[in-house]
């Protein structure tokens, strides 16, 4: 036997631990060692009294077999209870009615609103109210926290003296003059008890937070009306009177100074709150994170406040992140990808000590003015990542949410997260490619303030924003060198990735430069871009092929944020059809129109009028003296405008028979405007083709209209909804198609010809 299974010997009479021969009665009621032996040692009272006490609790006699002491749980958060702020007065503050169709289509802010969340926690059990009067004791889950009225001075800590005596001057006015402020007023109303219920909802979100910053709750949920996120410091807006977390948040950094130095409002309200946002834009020691429908500033509150580009001022700046929604029907996939990648790292970052949610429920699916798609699920999984910040202190404080059920279902899931049940499970997690389109943004702009969202920790991402902010303000604000620095120390990829497709073209498919001459910025611009076959001049059929710049499928440096150019290729769907065209023995110009430009005149370059140009400048100083009788066009993304202007304001209709276009999502439909005369639009719509990607907004909201879906009108074409998406795939899928529809227009025409 070796030294280590000696060990093994029990020490206890040094018997083996060999199982011994148990008798029957022993097989049928095992009895754990070391109780048996506790037995041995007491009577058959004390016994009884053993086995009637739960395990943990026994005490043993012998302290010599005890490992672990009984100690008390070293548990702060999960024995105490989440707070509710909520109080029956607060629906005093309601709309005027001035006629039956407001009575029985009431104001989409509506006291019942509060009340309808406060019933659903009673329905399943959250707390205890048979009467729902707002009694105290609401039973063993949640406690009530006492709502008062905030104070003078706290008020004041966000709004102007005028702000606030305009609000106390509705308690004593008139019917007519409460109607006649209503009517002055940004989306709101009056009436004699606004004050009343403003001040209370402004109070409660206050006292929510003292709770938890005090110890007395894990968390709490404000049921609190009016909401406030559009008060800004010196008018009421938004169905909003005073801001309700704003107020809170100064106050309690005022309050608390030792103990809470740097405050998160996270405001997931689907309109942007620009009342909070002004409060705080130039403050520290308060991270304001707004996801919103955006829509490029037309949604309200309608302004530019709301951009991905507004970051704060002064000591504020990095301190202020807005996720701008370009598109409505937004739904948890999006929300949660948000989440991912911009809003917890930031927050893990900033490293606050108390999280603040302005939760509107407004983006829940049903609410019809939000027009989202958040599932209470949704909303459930939100506050289960912001729980996990700062040892859980969180207050959620109401701000929007119309749908009377979609906002119960919601805030009641949002409650049961605050008590400790695990989110619901997520169905669809896909997100929208606008969404992916604008976190990108996000990132480009909040990566020169945080660290966590740059291309890697010592990287540098010198890209601007595609579609969210202003580029030429984001670029004063670099700390490094913008892009337009560096591009004019080092070539562009897309300057020499054309100079090798030149060298290609002239090599293997025996192709020239075709010359511009002129001094117009937009086509001087294009020089070398305009390529051709030999004996052009001659050819009797031609395609012209004008398409963006080849796409460059890259792997990224994790670290660096560098493109590997070994991992790198070079995507060119034009070649395809230039190799085509050569095997029917067509002519062929190939024009690419850059998206940007290399040098002083960057800043004035558009593409998409820069292909109007070169197509133009073609057809006025080339084409019309060909011997050419039978012309196609191939357009392929932005420079498809080109085709359609041309058409449009050039009689081509005895040349061009026609015109194949392939767009994907992020470039718009054209429609033909024509200087000529009417018919041209039938003529265009015949003997056209516009390949979109299977989701391009031309068809309307697919998930929404199903089946039902609207159809372009024919001043675009003759449009087709491929079955896929992404440039590249509607090109492989209706390649064919395309070519033979060319082929068909052609033939057709010598058919014509012959008969005639």
């Amino acid at each position: 036997m070796d030294q280590d299974h000696k060990m093994d010997i029990d020490s206890n009479n040094g018997s083996s631990n060999v199982p011994k021969k148990r008798t029957l009665d022993e097989l049928q009621n095992p009895v754990d060692p070391i109780i048996k032996t506790e037995q041995q040692n007491t009577t058959s009272a004390d016994r009884k009294l053993l086995y009637n006490q739960p395990q943990q609790n026994k005490d043993f006699s012998d302290e010599s077999d005890v490992i672990v002491p009984l100690t008390k749980p070293d548990l702060h958060y999960v024995p105490l209870k989440t707070g509710l702020c909520y109080d029956v007065r607060m629906r005093y503050h309601a709309k005027i009615f001035t006629s039956y169709f407001e009575y029985i289509d009431p104001h989409p802010e509506d006291p019942r609103r509060i009340y309808r969340i406060y019933k659903i926690l009673a329905e399943h059990g959250l707390i205890n109210d048979k009467t729902l009067s707002g009694r105290d004791d609401i039973g063993e889950l949640m406690l009530k926290i006492p709502v008062r009225e905030a104070s003078r001075e706290e008020i004041l800590l966000v709004h102007t003296e005028e702000h606030l005596k305009f609000i106390e001057s509705t308690q004593a006015m008139s019917k007519e003059e409460l109607l006649k402020e209503t009517e002055k007023g940004d989306s709101v109303y009056f009436n004699n008890d606004s004050l009343l219920s403003a001040k209370l909802s402004c109070g409660g979100a206050i006292e929510a937070c003292k709770a938890v910053v005090e110890g007395r709750v894990k968390n709490s949920l404000a049921v609190v009306r009016p909401p406030g996120h559009h008060a800004e410091p010196d008018a009421p807006g938004g169905f909003c009177l005073f801001s309700n977390v704003a107020v809170a948040a100064k106050s309690i950094l005022t309050n608390y100074p030792e103990s809470v130095r740097r405050i998160i409002i996270l405001d997931w309200d689907v309109h942007h709150g620009n009342g909070t946002q002004k409060a705080f834009i130039n403050d520290p020691r308060v991270l304001y994170i707004s996801l919103h429908r955006y829509e490029q500033g037309k949604y309200y509150p309608g302004t530019q406040a709301g951009g991905a580009d507004q970051v704060g001022e002064g000591k504020g700046v990095g301190f202020n992140v807005n996720i701008p929604w370009p598109v409505g029907g937004v739904g948890d996939a999006d929300y949660i990808y948000a989440f991912r990648k911009v809003i917890m790292p930031i927050c893990y970052e900033f490293n606050s000590d108390l999280v603040i949610i302005s939760s509107g429920f407004d983006a829940a699916d049903g609410d019809v003015i939000g027009g989202c798609h958040v599932s209470p699920a949704g909303y459930g999984h939100m506050t289960h990542y912001l729980k996990s910040l700062n040892k859980g202190n969180l207050c959620v404080v109401l701000e929007g949410g119309y749908n009377l059920d979609s906002i119960a279902k919601s805030a009641l899931r949002v409650a049961k997260v605050l008590l400790g049940e695990p989110p619901e499970e997520l169905k669809d997690m896909t997100p929208k490619s606008e969404t992916i389109e604008v976190i990108d943004d996000v990132i480009k702009i909040q990566s020169r303030y945080w660290k966590s969202l740059k291309p890697g920790y010592y990287g540098r991402d010198f890209n601007l924003t595609s579609i969210m902010g202003e580029p030429e303000s984001l670029a004063k604000a670099a700390t490094g060198p913008t892009f337009e620095e560096m591009a004019l120390a080092h070539e562009r990829v897309n300057d020499s990735v054309r100079t090798h497709q030149k060298t290609t073209l002239f090599d293997n498919n025996n192709f020239v430069a075709l010359p511009i001459v002129s001094e117009k910025r937009g086509e001087a611009s294009l020089q070398n871009e305009i390529l051709c076959t030999k004996g052009i001049y001659d050819a009797d059929k031609i395609i012209i092929i004008i398409h963006d710049p080849s796409r460059i499928w890259s792997r990224r440096d994790p670290v660096t944020g560098d493109l590997d150019t070994s991992q790198s290729v070079v995507v060119d769907q034009s070649q395809r059809f230039i190799d085509w065209a050569q095997k029917e023995h067509f002519g062929i110009i190939d024009v690419n129109i850059p998206l940007t430009i290399t040098g002083e005149n960057e800043l004035n370059y558009n593409n998409i009028t820069s292909s109007q140009d070169a197509l133009l400048y073609l057809w006025d100083n080339y084409i019309q003296y060909f011997k050419v009788s039978k012309i196609a066009f191939v357009g392929v993304g932005d420079a498809y405008n080109g085709v359609v202007h041309l058409c449009g304001h050039r009689d081509v209709r005895t040349l061009v028979k026609a015109s194949i276009n392939f767009l994907d999502k992020p470039t718009a439909l054209r429609a033909v405007v024509s200087t000529i005369d009417e018919s041209v639009t039938d003529w265009f719509y015949r003997n056209s083709l516009v390949f979109t990607s299977h989701k391009h907004p031309c068809w309307g909201d697919i998930e929404k209209n199903g089946s039902n879906q609207k159809r372009p009108r024919k001043k675009y074409g003759r449009v087709i909804r491929a079955d896929v998406e992404n440039l590249d795939s509607v090109i492989d899928e209706r390649f064919e198609e395309a070519c033979d529809f060319i082929l068909d227009s052609v033939e057709d025409y010598e058919t014509e010809s012959e008969s005639e």
